[in-house]
């Protein structure tokens, strides 16, 4: 198989040629095969199978003699040649009870693991000797896919179990596994019991169950496990079991310690930082080992000089560890080095004794923000607060609020910046009624400002030890919204969709005897303690959690990037989300425009791939233009919309036209910009509205011309005698421009065929109303508004390149004029 290219750097692109009309070509890849000698070939696997078969015989004497089911089938491994796919489809055949149970690839050869019940290995073997004898009725041998597709088949043991990234544990190692079962059937688990008790080992108490699959943990050696798989063939795959924030924060100082000089012997500080992750909070602890390798002294500040910049509380160096490292659960259980791309930074926002009124908190927040940049004018960074009050604001803007979109939009200090906030968290006592006390609490203030990337909570964590938790439930489903999250469900339009992306921010459990929900330690995030000569390690949840991640994923992308604007920061971090399936579940058939946007005020977008948000790849393409236009003119004594923006973007449409007709091909596209605020409460409508202007964007269809696009989405294009109707395809995409356009950054996604996508590669960008043009006399309604326009193409396989096409187009310096009408004819 070809390695296709991974880690691409999105394309950042200028004015650019437009695409040529094309016609689709039918057709596709066809499913290659290794060059094969067809007599030896199908002797060479009859040989293996028959090699199979005796080790089989081998098995079931040794099952019988311990009490096991000497029929219970066996597990195979099939792998490939060099270069080539297996043909697994062709293994998962649940008629016949043989099950295809994982593939992988190793070394660019796939592998693929199958269970095969007692007798039907004949099933293998008559495809081989039909392959070698028979033809189909275009004279090529029957069973040719699958049969060259295969270089060898074997039992399958440990190595070919594993699943997960790194690698095997060793022979004698004692390690934690999760072992995935190949049924959700009780007895299955109950033989893989009996195995165990055999090996020398025990399976822990606790299990999940998942449709087909059953998956539960032990600690075992790599021998003791080979013992059990011999015993049942019960077994579909093992991963490494994910140790919990409480494995960590259990143990004893000195262990904790020495977990933390390990960590640092793996740290490496990239030279000539110029990215930071600025935590506005309680202070943080600059001394902490952990934090001091990317925190300086000079970095630590507070918004008055007698607060002191020490941390007075311990939630601020927790928002730093998870802000510098991410999860130090992950960190210190996979051993990899780690390097450090981005600073530290800290601004003290609360006082150590009493609490900033609230009504000081924006004022704060701007001085906060103030003295970072004096102190180190030259950095971008990523503003992290977890610091909110209440939510009574139901999404209308406050002081704070306002603030924080005067901060970030410019109008304080002429300079964008990106600032992440805390959705803020719901109350305990309606954690248990999950998602209902999620959706009853509204986002808190400030995070119902329009330009912070506001952050709410979802969680993986859903593990509780036994026996002491036995009877506890747990409260959300993995995947789901965080019961500690807020949420914008309850606001009315036209307020933004808040939050616009959930991170990790654990979960919690309900007490049988009581029947309330508690935060519990192994449903939590693992990260530094503001004391460390106590102890390294503390644990952090909720929207806390949440923000301090995004904020680390914003500094990082920062430092990849450093031309790119905070506007793009932040809208490639909502392009990057998705919902998940436990998300989605809430509201099926999420059909109607309604439920749609139900979902969005839950969830936001959904959880950013951060991988996705930092690279294109070879089959999914990522092009970014950071552009800007002049919304509002003067003329003929009147002030009036003046510029549109067609985007002719550079576009694989060769690679495209070459596809099969019913490949499903995604494009996403995003538009982020930042608007200077309005406060004042005079209801927020015309000359009152918040927005100092709104930007929308629309794309061409498949069927229009360049003219026709441009007729449709502007009147000025039009002749004066042109009244006709010209209709767009907002149906087919996934929001429509009546949803996606609430707030300052607009995300939508279709999907469809290569054909249909092909010409879509101009998208314009244009003006609506706003109190720039509204209020001319604040003197704002001849200025430039900058925005950055995302636009993804993704494609269903790794064999489809169509980034290389676009790099080549883009460097070989392909460009197009673009046409904007003067402000005379403009409306």
């Amino acid at each position: 198989m070809a390695d296709n290219g991974k880690h691409l750097r999105h394309l950042l692109v200028g004015n650019t040629a437009s695409t040529e009309p094309y016609s689709p070509r039918g057709g596709g890849p066809k499913f290659r095969t290794p060059y094969r000698d067809r007599e030896n070939h199908a002797k060479f696997l009859l040989r293996q199978f028959e090699a199979v078969h005796q080790a089989g015989r081998v098995l079931a004497e040794e099952r019988a003699a311990l009490g096991f089911d000497r029929k219970a089938g066996l597990i195979l491994q099939f792998e490939s040649s060099p270069e080539f796919e297996l043909k697994f489809e062709s293994l998962d055949l649940r008629k016949k009870g043989i099950q295809l149970l994982s593939v992988k690839e190793i070394d660019n050869k796939m592998f693929a693991v199958c269970f095969v019940p007692d007798g039907k290995l004949d099933y293998f073997i008559k495809r081989i000797e039909d392959y070698r004898t028979k033809e189909t009725h275009k004279g090529a041998p029957k069973n040719r896919p699958l049969v060259e597709s295969i270089e060898a088949v074997r039992i399958a043991a440990v190595d070919a179990l594993w699943t997960d990234e790194g690698d095997v544990p060793g022979e004698e190692e004692i390690a934690w596994w999760e072992i995935w079962l190949r049924s959700d059937d009780e007895l299955v688990l109950s033989d893989l019991r009996r195995a165990a008790q055999v090996a020398g080992f025990e399976l822990s108490t606790e299990s999940l169950r998942f449709p087909e699959r059953i998956v539960v943990t032990a600690q075992a050696t790599k021998r003791q496990l080979s013992t059990s798989i011999r015993l049942v063939n019960s077994i579909a795959e093992l991963r490494k079991a994910k140790e919990t924030a409480a494995d960590f924060i259990s143990r004893p100082p000195h262990e904790q310690y020495a977990l933390t000089e390990e960590l640092l012997r793996r740290v490496s500080v990239k030279d000539d930082i110029s990215s930071a992750a600025c935590i506005l909070d309680t202070g943080v602890t600059q001394g902490h080992p952990l934090l001091a390798v990317a925190l300086k002294i000079n970095d630590c500040q507070a918004a008055r000089d007698d607060w002191g910049a020490d941390d007075h509380n311990g939630h601020g160096t927790e928002m730093a560890g998870l802000a510098l490292y991410g999860n130090l659960v992950d960190v210190l259980a996979n051993g990899s080095p780690v390097e450090i791309e981005h600073c530290m930074e800290s601004v003290k926002i609360l006082p150590p004794i009493g609490a900033t009124h609230p009504h000081l908190y924006g004022e704060v927040t701007v001085r906060c923000v103030q003295l970072a940049e004096q102190a180190a004018p030259e950095r971008s960074r990523a503003f992290g607060m977890a610091v909110t009050a209440d939510g009574v604001d139901q999404g209308k803007p406050s002081t704070w609020s306002a603030a924080v979109d005067s901060i970030t939009s410019g109008y304080i200090g002429d300079r964008q910046r990106l600032m992440v906030v805390s959705a803020g968290n719901a109350p305990q006592e309606r954690w248990h009624e999950h998602p209902a006390g999620s959706q009853a609490a509204s986002v808190q203030d400030p995070g119902q400002a329009w330009n912070a990337l506001t952050v709410g909570a979802y969680t993986e964590l859903i593990g509780l030890p036994a026996p002491q938790f036995a009877n506890w439930k747990v409260v959300a489903n993995r995947g789901d919204v965080s019961p500690f999250s807020s949420t914008s469900s309850s606001w009315a339009r036209p307020w933004p969709i808040k939050p616009e992306i959930v991170l990790e921010g654990g979960n919690c459990a309900v007490d049988p005897t009581d029947n309330v929900a508690y935060q519990q330690d192994t449903l939590s995030l693992l990260t530094t303690y503001s004391k460390p000569a106590e102890r390294p390690f503390s644990l952090l949840m909720m929207t806390s959690s949440a923000t301090a991640l995004a904020a680390r994923y914003a500094a990082v992308l920062n430092a990849r990037y450093p031309d790119f604007w905070p506007e793009t920061v932040r809208g490639l971090l909502v392009h990057s989300a998705e919902w998940t399936d436990a998300m989605r579940k809430h509201f099926q058939p999420l059909i109607s425009r309604e439920q749609k946007e139900e979902l969005l005020r839950y969830a936001g977008y959904g959880v950013p791939n951060f991988d996705r948000a930092c690279w294109s790849a070879s089959n999914e393409l990522t092009l970014i233009a950071q552009d800007s236009l002049q919304p509002y003119g003067k003329g003929k004594g009147r002030f009036k919309s003046k510029e549109i923006n067609y985007h002719t973007l550079p576009w694989p449409a060769e690679v495209l036209r070459s596809l099969p007709g019913d490949t499903d091909i995604e494009l996403r596209v995003t538009l982020s910009y930042f608007i200077e605020p309005n406060p004042a409460r005079r209801g927020w409508r015309g000359r009152y509205r918040y927005a100092s202007h709104a930007l929308r964007f629309d794309v061409m269809t498949p069927t229009e011309t360049e003219a026709d696009f441009k007729r449709r989405v502007n009147m000025a294009a039009r002749a004066e005698d042109d009244d006709e109707e010209y209709e767009g395809d907002a149906a087919d995409w996934e929001l429509g421009p009546q949803l996606r356009h609430l707030g300052s950054i607009h995300s939508d996604w279709w999907r469809g065929t290569p054909v249909a996508l092909a010409k879509r590669n101009m998208i314009s960008v244009y003006p609506v109303v706003g109190w720039w043009r509204e209020r001319p006399h604040l003197d704002r309604w001849n200025r430039r508004a900058r925005y950055s326009l995302i636009v993804t193409i993704r494609t269903p396989s790794e064999e489809i390149d169509i980034y290389t096409p676009v790099q080549t187009q883009i460097e070989a310096g392909v460009t197009v004029e673009v046409e904007v009408p003067d402000e005379e004819s403009t409306e």
